[in-house]
């Protein structure tokens, strides 16, 4: 049982592990060009991640599958991921709503001569909400260009399901929610008319519903060379250690991602 569970659980997790790559989009403490700094302006972001390298485990009923993964097997493996955020701003106070959904069903047979089909449910989400507020707005000596700093926490909503059905064994793994506190800190620095550079980190879990902590950190650039409309890119870590006991046995998500992002923002 425990060898067949885990020749399973290494062809599912494979793919759980690309496809948990989600990214902490940031929008504007620094209003974009062509946003009003007196009225609430608005930005929404929509992202992609393309993790170089993935390693940790995976733990399901007990069983721990390490992964290593490079973004060939990424590529290969990849099924479906979505991540945006909304951020509203009037003045130095903003409201900030980040989500991420990422899901994958497969299924198959096991190799060897008894070939038992196997049917796997991988999916995470989540959705956070918080305030946020700028605390620095100035000009850097030497370029005359705009730089803000800014400060966010609130509360997340974060979902990890891992099951397995083999053959005639019972259901594996489980369907785990939980909430947890998430704080972060993001500096932008404008460097002419269309380029912008962004620095963030945000921290979250800190133990609550067994998620001891989950890190994203990124830096890259915003290119602006629409009103309403900026590209963005630029290179992200993330980062999760999950871990808690089902009935059935321990049931862990602990893995380091990092490679490069790229996304689309629109102003309002």
């Amino acid at each position: 049982m425990r060898k067949n569970m885990t020749q399973a659980m290494r062809t599912a997790q494979l793919k759980l592990m690309t496809m948990m790559i989600p990214i902490t989009a940031w929008a504007q403490s620094l209003p974009a060009k062509g946003q009003s700094e007196d009225d609430w302006r608005h930005t929404v972001g929509i992202y992609m991640f393309a993790p170089l390298s993935t390693t940790g485990t995976s733990t399901i009923n007990g069983s721990t599958v390490p992964i290593d993964l490079n973004l060939s097997d990424v590529l290969d493996l990849l099924d479906f991921a979505a991540s945006g955020r909304y951020e509203a701003w009037k003045g130095d106070f903003g409201v900030v709503v980040d989500a991420n959904y990422v899901g994958i069903k497969a299924d198959g047979n096991l190799p060897g001569p008894a070939g038992a089909a196997y049917d796997v449910t991988v999916r995470q989400k989540w959705v956070a909400l918080m305030a946020a507020y700028r605390v620095a707005d100035g000009v850097l000596n030497g370029s005359g260009q705009r730089f803000t700093f800014d400060v966010h926490g609130g509360i997340r909503y974060n979902n990890l399901k891992q099951e397995a059905n083999i053959g005639a064994l019972p259901t594996a793994g489980g369907d785990e929610a939980w909430w947890e506190p998430v704080v972060g800190a993001r500096g932008m620095w404008r460097l002419n008319d269309k380029w912008t550079s962004v620095a963030s980190l945000e921290l979250g879990g800190f133990g609550a519903g067994g998620n001891d902590l989950q890190i994203g950190a990124n830096f890259g650039f915003d290119y602006q060379p629409w009103e309403r409309t900026a590209l963005t890119f630029g290179y992200r870590y993330y980062s999760i250690d999950y871990s808690t006991v089902l009935s059935g046995g321990p049931f862990a998500y602990d893995t380091d991602q990092h490679g490069p992002y790229v996304g689309v923002k629109f102003f309002f």
